[in-house]
């Protein structure tokens, strides 16, 4: 019987990294076609010593941290076994891990600008005179950009394969969820959609901001536009707990409606994966899970 703990992952450059309460792990597939694991300790980390964001809608704001930390750090070893670490030069990691860390500032920018400013100029343009309207526009016209663009990012064979990742990802939790051994055949029959997803959590937080930022009326655009990035962790907060809850009772038909649009998107940023790629996910699972298990036989010991 499975632990009553909850796992996530996210997809990397030709890997899996999976994490639990207490640990993480990132599996890649080197280019020799050899599994390269990567098993570390989270109880020293930063992000373990912000207890006090450990509360309902504030832990929102933790995962978002947490998520953006452990996501580096999973991209920087991935990338470091696609260009063959025992080869490269202390020079040349710093230069991949300063590329690394560049793309995901630049990237958290380009996000802010596309999916907060941008919208609230175009609506500025319009003669109408609503706040609540137009606020509601600027929603739609945000989902309308962030879809449109996961569509553009997903036609790359590259991009393809990190998302046959992601669905070998969630073959593997929802197989674990499902209290079966983590085997290939029955990670095979498991959906790759997951409402405790990246992606559902992007759409309910979308969705979210149309309902606060309409109600913070339409001030001048220098004043809008911090004022909706000062609400992001609240909006994040209160998705939050929404995708909690329903990774708690995926089965309820409450759940499946209140989360439907994630789950739909989730269509467009998963793809079947092949066998190597389940394997790949399956082998991190494995390692968290398992070191968990180790965990608590020695707490149970003790």
């Amino acid at each position: 019987m499975k632990e009553n703990l909850q796992y996530g992952g996210q997809a990397v450059i030709e890997g899996v990294m999976m994490r639990s309460p207490r640990y993480f792990a990132v599996a890649c597939r080197h280019p020799n076609g050899e599994i390269v694991l990567k098993l570390e300790d989270l109880a020293n980390s930063w992000l373990a010593r912000l207890k006090w964001l450990n509360r309902p809608f504030l832990r929102g704001t933790l995962a978002l941290l947490d998520a953006m930390a452990l996501g580096i750090r999973a991209l920087r070893f991935s990338a470091d076994v696609q260009l063959e670490e025992q080869t490269q030069t202390v020079q040349q990691k710093r230069i991949n891990d300063l590329a690394i860390g560049s793309t995901m500032i630049v990237g958290l920018l380009v996000g802010l600008g596309l999916f907060v400013a941008l919208p609230t100029t175009l609506t500025q343009l319009l003669p109408w005179k609503h706040p609540v309207l137009l606020n509601m526009l600027d929603g739609v016209i945000r989902i309308a950009l962030f879809i449109g663009y996961v569509l553009a990012v997903g036609s790359l064979k590259e991009i393809r394969r990190v998302f046959q990742y992601h669905g070998a990802e969630h073959k593997a939790i929802n197989t674990f969820e499902a209290d079966l051994p983590l085997t290939m055949e029955n990670a095979r029959q498991q959906s790759r959609i997951h409402p405790r997803c990246g992606t559902s959590f992007v759409m309910v937080v979308l969705i979210l901001a149309i309902f606060v930022f309409s109600l913070t009326g339409r001030p001048p655009i220098w004043i809008r536009i911090p004022l909706h990035i000062a609400l992001l962790p609240l909006v994040a907060g209160i998705a939050y707990e929404a995708i909690k809850f329903a990774g708690k009772h995926k089965g309820s038909r409450f759940t499946r409606w209140l989360l439907a649009p994630g789950l739909w998107s989730q269509h467009i940023t998963t793809r079947e994966p092949e066998e190597p790629q389940i394997e790949v996910a399956l082998r991190a699972l494995q390692a968290v899970v398992e070191r968990e298990r180790q965990a608590n036989e020695v707490v149970s010991l003790a």
